[in-house]
């Protein structure tokens, strides 16, 4: 298979031994990858949209030294570890720069991104990025047998039978080579509570279209029913850190750049919530086209 139009050697090298290990139909070109994220913490002690508008390009976690799942990218590390088996070692002595970026694939078409367990706003990347991109199912951290490329594979199938909690359920992308915001993201899709925030400010100055979803919300009431789900001490905190009764990315994220509270803790309560106040049109096909690259049908004013 010919990854010629890929720069890096070390990323053809891992697309071709991704490539030999995957069979099955071709991904259609109308699916999107998205690289879901919370759009208002830190890194660096800068808000991550302003960091992201000085550098012009999405990092990998062995580049930023954030994550919003495990922070294990460094030599010898679970996710170092991941990405030689995966990657046939293709990485093994390559610099953070060149090591892929991380999203999925939204084989389901939701208005929320595909991996929503990871963040309530998220950039869609244009079609060209699915030529460079290696998949798996489930996530890298579960060492996966199951891969993929765009020009084949099973893994759509294979999500799609499978009885997964609905944040887990997401076919995990690397994408290999730059992610720059000017040339390979269609749109930066913000939840709804960042309205007339600074996280919309700052979202304003990228290179990118502004788009928007419906967002996440949950009442007190709503979270407190839902204790089981990560445990009722994420609940407890939720409800400790509602305004008017409710809770929502933008409050969460609020919390957490306070410094009162675990981020650990916070993020179990996010997942509560992303589980259960998801907006219309997480869990469902919404009005894609191949040209329009439109995942919630409605775009910046």
């Amino acid at each position: 298979m010919d990854f010629g139009h890929v720069e890096s050697v070390r990323a053809r090298a891992a697309l071709r031994h991704v490539a030999a290990r995957s069979a099955g139909p071709a991904v259609s070109a109308e699916l999107r990858i998205t690289l879901n994220f919370h759009p208002d913490r830190l890194i660096g002690g800068l808000p991550v949209l302003v960091a992201l508008a000085q550098d012009g390009a999405y990092h990998s976690q062995f580049v930023t030294g954030t994550s919003n799942g495990g922070l294990t990218a460094h030599p010898g590390g679970d996710r170092w570890r991941w990405e030689s088996r995966i990657f046939g070692g293709a990485y093994d002595d390559g610099g953070p720069h060149e090591r892929p970026v991380y999203g999925a694939l939204n084989f389901r078409r939701q208005v929320v991104g595909a991996a929503p367990r990871f963040g309530s706003s998220h950039f869609r990347l244009t079609a060209d990025a699915l030529t460079r991109t290696t998949f798996c199912y489930p996530d890298s951290a579960a060492e996966p047998t199951d891969f993929g490329v765009a020009a084949g594979m099973s893994l759509i199938a294979l999500a799609e039978a499978d009885e997964q909690d609905a944040l887990n359920d997401y076919i995990e992308a690397q994408i290999h080579g730059r992610v720059l915001l000017d040339r390979h993201v269609e749109a930066l899709v913000l939840d709804a509570s960042y309205r007339g925030t600074p996280v919309e400010a700052a979202a304003r100055q990228l290179p990118c279209p502004l788009e928007w979803h419906p967002g996440y919300r949950l009442t007190v009431a709503e979270l407190r029913r839902h204790g089981d789900y990560r445990g009722q001490e994420y609940v407890e905190l939720g409800a400790r850190i509602a305004q008017d009764g409710r809770i929502d990315p933008r409050i969460i994220g609020d919390a957490a750049r306070t410094g009162r509270h675990e981020l650990q803790c916070l993020k179990m309560t996010w997942h509560t919530l992303a589980r259960y106040g998801a907006p219309e049109g997480a869990g469902t096909a919404c009005a894609q086209g191949a040209g329009s690259g439109r995942a919630s049908g409605e775009s910046a004013a």
